[in-house]
């Protein structure tokens, strides 16, 4: 692949975005709500967001597959020789969004022979548009995006994500007790996306989960290492965004933080 065509690739995915998040504005207040698991949320608004998106790639890349959450069916890893597959998630944050709560994104990650080389995450509420593309840095409007500096947990802001269904889950609950302890504060904003935009901006130091989807970090993954920082698995191997666990950081605070998930909680 060209630069050139990474280019041309994330100002689409850019436009998709933009086109999902007014679908999501039209769709307010008037959508109607199921759970697709328990308290696993899913709205009017999520489908015709992907629609929007999906409608709109299409037409730009007719050759392309596509992988996104609302899929009716199909949610399997593209071989390293499938066509360039747009992974996309309407709103990471659904929940929040049913809720008014401003914490919410669309997210759109382009993975290109095995390997994830554009990524897009769009905060309608805060007007924000995180964009990066391999190789040419992550940006924030004009603002090109630099990972936080914190060289130590205790003065690091970290994130988490929890599962939608609690139940059984009681070592999300453990952890968060043993990084709030180690860390300056912790939080848990409901949005995987989102968490991975801050830690690529600095607003975040370090970030860990161990229930993702594709969908949830294929956006967010280009982001936090064109802006400098480092995602691997909870074990420290190479980082697969189809594994659940994950954990991103600003690099300085990475080992410690692989430490602790080896010894803790």
């Amino acid at each position: 692949m060209t630069d050139t065509q990474l280019t041309e690739w994330l100002e689409a995915a850019c436009e998709a975005a933009r086109r999902a998040a007014a679908v999501m504005e039209e769709w307010r207040g008037t959508f109607q709500v199921r759970e697709k698991g328990r308290f696993d949320l899913v709205t009017d608004a999520d489908v015709a967001s992907q629609k929007a998106i999906c409608s709109y790639l299409h037409e730009r890349f007719p050759d392309h597959q596509f992988l996104g959450e609302e899929e009716p069916s199909g949610h399997n890893r593209p071989g390293v020789d499938a066509p360039p597959t747009w992974i996309i998630d309407p709103i990471d944050g659904t929940t929040n969004f049913v809720h008014d709560v401003p914490m919410y994104c669309v997210s759109i990650g382009l993975q290109v022979a095995g390997e994830l080389v554009v990524g897009v995450v769009l905060e309608p509420s805060r007007g924000e548009l995180y964009r990066a593309a391999r190789g040419q840095g992550a940006w924030l409007g004009s603002r090109r995006l630099q990972v936080s500096q914190a060289a130590r947990l205790e003065e690091a802001l970290l994130a988490t994500g929890f599962p939608p269904d609690m139940r059984g889950q009681e070592r999300s609950l453990a952890w968060w007790r043993y990084f709030s302890l180690r860390t300056r504060s912790l939080r848990r904003t409901g949005s995987t996306a989102l968490n991975l935009a801050y830690v690529a901006a600095g607003r975040f130091d370090g970030f860990y989960a161990f229930d993702n989807h594709v969908w949830d970090v294929a956006g967010g993954v280009v982001l936090v290492r064109e802006a400098g920082g480092t995602i691997t698995n909870t074990d420290g191997s190479p980082y697969d965004p189809y594994a659940t666990d994950a954990v991103a950081s600003n690099g300085l605070i990475h080992p410690v933080m692989l430490q602790c998930l080896r010894e803790g909680p």
